[in-house]
């Protein structure tokens, strides 16, 4: 029973995991943390701040890079879906 609650506990921890690459065009979100240590310093000089609001503006034909809109000044940042992956959000 103990390894049945393990395993549904670790697919619910996967299900709520929601990045900046999840999000749909014109759908919004909460920066909550970012992942990669290395990519972080990058993202946050940005302006990719745990608790910004960031909307999915637009994708290039080929589904990389992503143009997100940060905050409500419409700050607009293109960043690959690999960099989008690592911006996780609140729910």
């Amino acid at each position: 029973m103990a390894l049945f609650r393990r395993s549904a506990q670790s697919v619910a921890a996967g299900a709520a995991r929601r990045t900046a690459k999840d999000l749909r065009v014109g759908e919004t979100g909460t920066i909550c943390c970012l992942e990669d240590p290395e990519m972080a310093l990058k993202l946050l000089e940005m302006g990719c701040v745990p608790g910004v609001k960031v909307r999915l503006s637009g994708r290039a034909p080929l589904g990389d890079p992503l143009m997100l809109v940060l905050g409500d000044e419409e700050y607009t940042l293109s960043v690959r879906a690999s960099e989008a992956a690592t911006i996780l959000l609140k729910e």
